[in-house]
């Protein structure tokens, strides 16, 4: 990557990172991100700023070879920064280094259909609340218990205890919405430095994370407010919102990639994970 567009680059990301925050877009970016979990928080702010109702994305040559479809004369690709190994002689040893590479959307490209398997994920559509709640029980890493917990609360994750508390007899939407959040509590605030956290960060981090787990399997998330986001942006230097935005992405792939294996253990690998640096780089 050219020093040039490289600064280009981090510009773009710098100004992105804000702009989600702060121009009441932020559940616009979770929806993108959750359909690209397993892309770095980077690059999924790349692919928002630049086509935020991209849904499957990959390089030129991916398309052509592996999925038999052609980019349409004219596209313009979207720029994100891609890995690359180059040995270095001198050294002996081999060097990873950055690149901005051009990648395409779907709905750029034509020719053969998709796998069946991309295109139920596509749809994203989830009929079974049933079944996605015991997968998602089944895939959480910690016991999930149902009680009648009272006073309003829906759920609780106990970091003493090891365990998350779902209050029992609720909707099948609400019980699986709440146990989401839960798992991502589990997940990034179980430690030291995720307990350290203030609360109001605490929270916005695992509803964000519920709420893109949410979207990617296609569940109502119209519940999800996120007014306050801005006002607690506001007050945070750009390295902290990067930060967030990093854990999110991680625990939201994390929950994802393990739901997915113990609803489909069989099922080729989701489409974002089978494109790497390799592809991207074609």
């Amino acid at each position: 990557m050219n020093r040039t567009e490289f600064e280009r680059i981090s510009e773009q990301l710098q100004k992105g990172v804000r702009d989600v925050y702060e121009s009441g877009r932020y559940k616009n970016y979770l929806k993108t991100m959750s359909r690209f979990h397993g892309y770095s928080a980077s690059n999924c702010i790349l692919i928002f700023m630049q086509k935020p109702d991209a849904s499957y994305v990959a390089g030129y040559q991916t398309w052509k070879n592996q999925f038999q479809r052609f980019v349409r004369k004219g596209e313009k690709g979207i720029r994100i920064i891609a890995p690359a190994r180059i040995h270095a002689e001198e050294e002996e040893e081999v060097r990873l280094v950055f690149r901005t590479v051009s990648v395409f959307d779907i709905s750029q490209t034509e020719g053969e259909p998709l796998p069946s398997y991309m295109n139920a994920e596509l749809e994203g559509e989830v009929d079974d609340y049933d079944s996605f709640l015991e997968a998602a029980v089944l895939a959480c890493r910690i016991p999930v218990c149902f009680e009648d917990i009272g006073g309003g609360v829906h759920g609780y994750f106990s970091p003493k205890d090891r365990q998350i508390v779902i209050q029992k007899d609720m909707s099948p939407l609400q019980t699986v919405k709440t146990l989401i959040h839960e798992m991502a509590h589990s997940i990034l605030h179980d430690g030291e430095e995720g307990s350290m956290k203030e609360r109001r960060q605490k929270e916005i981090e695992a509803e964000s994370t519920a709420c893109a787990v949410c979207c990617h399997y296609g569940l109502d998330s119209s519940e999800y407010s996120f007014g306050y986001i801005a006002g607690w942006a506001a007050d945070r230097e750009l390295k902290q919102l990067k930060e967030s935005m990093d854990v999110i992405r991680e625990a939201s792939d994390r929950i994802i990639s393990d739901i997915d294996r113990v609803r489909s253990p069989h099922t080729a690998a989701p489409f974002e994970k089978q494109i790497r640096a390799e592809d991207l780089l074609g």
